[in-house]
């Protein structure tokens, strides 16, 4: 695959940049700082040195005289060399720290708070379809998802099923994040079928026959390796009685379609479009994360069954947007919409769907979702390009 332009933009200071394994965060930085020193910590020689030894890094850094950049990938792979990051800046030495990572549950465990307000807290995700342009393709998003890694293969399907299996063993098993991988490989199985739902982990352990507070410790497994997220539901001035459990995503379509089992049961409909409502959610995710504005995504439903896929909220606006995996819209498919407007009259909505025409129906702007995906860009407000 060729280069191709990300909308994140790497701060002036000592930053973090976090993001699932295969989203490019080595050749990103890589390329953006060309001549820093690089520390591969998933090089085994490399990490043996500096585990071994941290202090090595600073006299390295002495060694090479006038501050610059340095770039340590795979951070987590040994945390105690934050100790060493942090005294090196306090001393105001020069040098600006890149620490990559794809986890963050050793850095939580060690202390990440240690260089709160010293290194800024930045995210990467997969590609989003206004990165890709003219090659993206809405069908091969929701088949193969949007990683880096996955789309510069000639065998994408490959990748993506060997994909949970590399983080099994190189970042659950090898870091002994669970007792049991067996428990946690038939999780991940019954946790596939909650992506873009209501999370009911009382559920999920009676299908794997686990105690609930083990599932609870997975999911946050899950989250601290950046495989998945939860959605809070939107609660602000609420004038209806609400759902309090979050719903649960998967980052990354193709991720997710590779961990769902699929059997003679199995409606190839629910299976895509839970896809497709997943596509959507990471898109609000890495726009919201580039464009640095402080917006917060949530989801919206009242305990009658009321919902709104996504809400995003935020001080330059409050947008609803609903997603129907369909060519032909219906007009229960805009209920949702219509009794959020009903609460909040200045919110602008929007619903997403598989056809090729632009529609407004009650106040409501349908578009094809390929079309608003494409539209997405950091610099924009939500909305502004349609």
């Amino acid at each position: 695959m060729e280069t191709l332009d990300r909308f994140f933009k790497p701060p002036k200071q000592s930053f973090f940049l976090f993001g699932p394994r295969g989203t490019g965060k080595s050749t990103l930085v890589r390329r953006y700082f060309k001549d820093a020193i690089y520390l591969d910590l998933l090089d085994p020689e490399v990490f043996r040195t500096y585990s071994a030894n941290p202090e090595r890094l600073r006299e390295r850094l002495l060694a090479s005289g006038k501050g610059t950049t340095v770039i340590i990938d795979e951070i987590q792979k040994i945390p105690q060399l934050l100790d060493l990051v942090h005294a090196l800046i306090e001393r105001k030495t020069g040098w600006r720290f890149v620490l990559t990572g794809s986890s963050s549950r050793k850095l939580k465990r060690t202390g990440i708070d240690l260089l709160a307000g010293r290194a800024l807290l930045c995210s990467l995700h997969p590609f989003t379809a206004a990165e890709l342009g003219k090659a993206f393709s809405l069908e091969d998003a929701l088949d193969h998802g949007l990683l880096p890694v996955v789309l510069d293969s000639t065998d994408p399907n490959k990748v993506l099923q060997t994909y949970a299996a590399l983080y099994l063993r190189e970042e659950v098993q090898m870091e002994s994040l669970v007792r049991n991988i067996g428990n946690f490989t038939r999780f991940l199985d019954a946790v596939s079928f909650s992506h873009a739902s209501v999370l009911n982990i009382t559920n999920i352990a009676r299908e794997c026959q686990v105690e609930r507070k083990v599932v609870e410790g997975y999911i946050s497994v899950l989250e601290d390796l950046l495989l998945a997220y939860r959605l809070p539901v939107f609660s602000k001035r609420a004038k209806r009685a609400l759902v309090t459990h979050p719903k649960f995503y998967l980052f990354d379509a193709g991720v997710y379609r590779s961990l769902r089992p699929k059997g003679p049961l199995d409606r190839p409909e629910e299976i895509d479009g839970h896809a497709f409502e997943g596509l959507v959610a990471e898109h609000l995710r890495a726009w919201i994360d580039y464009s640095g504005r402080s917006f917060t995504l949530h989801f919206w439903r009242t305990r009658g069954g009321v919902e709104v896929d996504f809400v995003v909220y935020g001080a330059d606006g409050l947008f609803a947007i609903e997603t129907k995996n369909t060519a032909r819209l219906q007009p229960q498919d805009l209920r949702g919409l219509r009794s959020f407007k009903e609460d909040y009259p200045q919110s602008k909505a929007y619903l997403l769907y598989r056809g090729k025409e632009r529609l407004m129906k009650d106040g409501i702007l349908c578009i094809p979702c390929e079309e608003f995906l494409l539209a997405l860009h950091p610099d924009h407000l939500l909305g502004k390009n349609l």
